[in-house]
């Protein structure tokens, strides 16, 4: 009887490789198998790219049999947000407001996983050019916990294939938080590096300033992987010395947003931290939504310069939601737009000046557990991104790992560190993710 591959991790899933326990096409037949099964009621995927990706399988297995051997990611399947490039695949965006686009090269993210013997599996759903609305042409991705409730946005589609144990790694971008939270909401990892650490070339925009490229995971370990692949760089010894140190963002942790279920999974994981030895220090930022605010006031306004051309020649081919969006971001004054900026200056300095007293910062990622819809964003924020919002804001590298459920739905626990300190960050959440198994 096959051995069943679906959620091993990338570890696991590579030494069985090595030890001939099963192939690279064997485990993307599974994949291919569960996807069958799976959808269309997840809705994660826009384009299964399923021949592809058995010919890939095939020249995977091959290379390895013949010793050639690319390290930890060969033969790995991999999904790619269908707003990034893959030479030979349309591009979609999840829109009606262009045509798919016949990408002719890989965007940098991809060519960097196929050096590294990736197999690019397809390309996953998402909201509308991941502004924070689904199309309906396109629909929303389901959660796989609960099918009646959304998977998250904008990066859904990589977070629900994920998790449904398709694939064990997933590619999506995080520009208010849209890899965080659909990992939030589907119990996986999601980890946005630092901003302009990851390539953002063959990557469809949505706000210059703010766009990062993420990874998605069901492990840390498993993430930092796909991390350094995609980074160029090998992973480095921790310099975390003594205990690890974490800061609560109160006016996060406590926020009033934050439901009863999801505060009383939070606490009792910081419990099991305190238990294991890791100290806690009160911090605060300001206030979630002044800087939700500012996030938006850069995000809204060069979202609109990047769509204007579009809206102007096809307006009704957006869904109504993004429509709206870009229109209120033409209307933002230039002055608004300079103040945000100045504001996201100033936030850089002031979260490095907290990142000095501790290992990274914590607060619930999502103040509650996987809505049956994707909250609406609005020029005044929502509840959804209090968390998320500065690290976007600063540029600085954050992390949602699961801890815990409410309701039978997973629960998301965020970490954040200092600008340019990606190693640092993954091994406090490795520690952190380690103690709360």
């Amino acid at each position: 009887m096959p051995i069943e591959t679906s959620f091993l991790s990338v570890t696991e899933l590579a030494a069985g490789y090595r030890s001939g326990a099963f192939s690279p096409a064997d485990v993307c037949r599974q994949a291919q198998e569960r996807l069958a099964r799976l959808e269309p009621e997840l809705n994660a995927f826009i384009t299964p790219m399923t021949q592809d990706v058995v010919e890939q399988a095939e020249r995977a297995t091959e290379a390895l049999k013949k010793g050639e051997d690319r390290g930890p990611l060969h033969g790995i399947p991999v999904a790619i947000k269908d707003i990034i490039d893959v030479a030979g695949i349309e591009t979609s965006y999840a829109t009606k407001a262009v045509r798919p686009k016949m990408a002719q090269n890989d965007a940098e993210c991809v060519r960097r996983l196929r050096a590294a013997g990736a197999i690019i599996f397809g390309k996953t759903n998402l909201l509308e050019f991941a502004a924070g609305f689904e199309h309906r042409d396109f629909g929303q991705t389901n959660n796989p916990f609960d099918p009646a409730l959304t998977a998250g946005g904008s990066s859904g589609g990589s977070a629900a294939a994920v998790a449904a144990g398709i694939v064990p790694l997933a590619i999506g971008t995080d520009t208010g938080g849209s890899v965080r939270a659909p990992a939030a909401y589907c119990g996986i990892v999601g980890f946005k590096p630092s901003f302009d650490t990851l390539p953002l070339s063959g990557v469809f925009p949505l706000s210059r300033s703010l766009d990062h490229l993420g990874v998605l995971a069901r492990s840390v370990d498993d993430a930092a992987l796909l991390f350094h692949a995609l980074a160029g760089s090998a992973p480095e010894a921790s310099n975390i010395t003594g205990r690890l140190r974490l800061g609560i963002v109160s006016n996060q942790w406590n926020h009033s947003a934050v439901r009863p279920g999801v505060s009383h999974v939070i606490e009792t994981a910081r419990a099991k931290l305190l238990q294991a030895g890791v100290e806690f220090v009160m911090l605060d930022l300001p206030a979630p939504e002044e800087m939700a605010r500012h996030l938006l006031n850069i995000l809204m306004p060069e979202a609109a310069i990047i769509h204007k051309g579009t809206m102007s020649e096809n307006p009704t081919g957006y869904a109504p939601g993004t429509r709206d969006l870009l229109s209120a971001g033409m209307q933002i004054p230039a002055i608004t737009y300079i103040q945000a900026t100045r504001y996201q200056a100033a936030s850089k300095m002031q979260l490095a000046g907290h990142m000095a007293e501790v290992d990274a910062l914590i607060a619930p990622t999502i103040p509650f557990v996987a809505p049956a819809s994707d909250p609406a964003l609005s020029a005044d924020g929502d509840d959804e991104i209090i968390a998320l919002s500065h690290a976007n804001l600063t540029g600085a590298p954050s992390i949602s790992i699961a801890c815990g459920q409410y309701g039978g739905l997973p629960v998301g626990l965020q970490l954040t560190g200092l600008v340019g300190s990606d190693e640092r960050l993954l091994f406090a959440a490795a520690l952190v993710e380690q103690i709360l198994q």
